[in-house]
């Protein structure tokens, strides 16, 4: 996959600094809300590549919501449900 053509539509992933740039935040913001697993990633070696799902969906939520999406309470709400569901054995309620 190239992601220098232009013309293949929106990419898959952002680099940090790139959605950084969407998010309009430093990438260091990006990386601690990385780091204390707050922000979706996949880390690939040493590098970290953000799904452009995540970004639109944030973008999403706020214009849906019409309020501020607490990104920090989002992950706390997917550690929360990882945690039930390694306790539970995975199964669903």
């Amino acid at each position: 996959m190239d992601s220098n053509n232009k013309g293949a539509g929106s990419p898959a992933f952002y680099t940090v600094p790139e959605a950084a740039r969407v998010l309009r935040v430093t990438p260091a913001t990006i990386y601690r809300a990385i780091r204390d697993d707050a922000f979706p990633a996949v880390r690939i070696r040493t590098r970290y590549v953000i799904p452009a799902a995540a970004v639109e969906r944030l973008a999403a939520e706020a214009a849906e919501s019409g309020g501020c999406v607490d990104v920090a309470q989002m992950a706390a709400q997917r550690r929360t449900a990882r945690e039930v569901a390694r306790v539970s054995g995975g199964a669903s309620w």
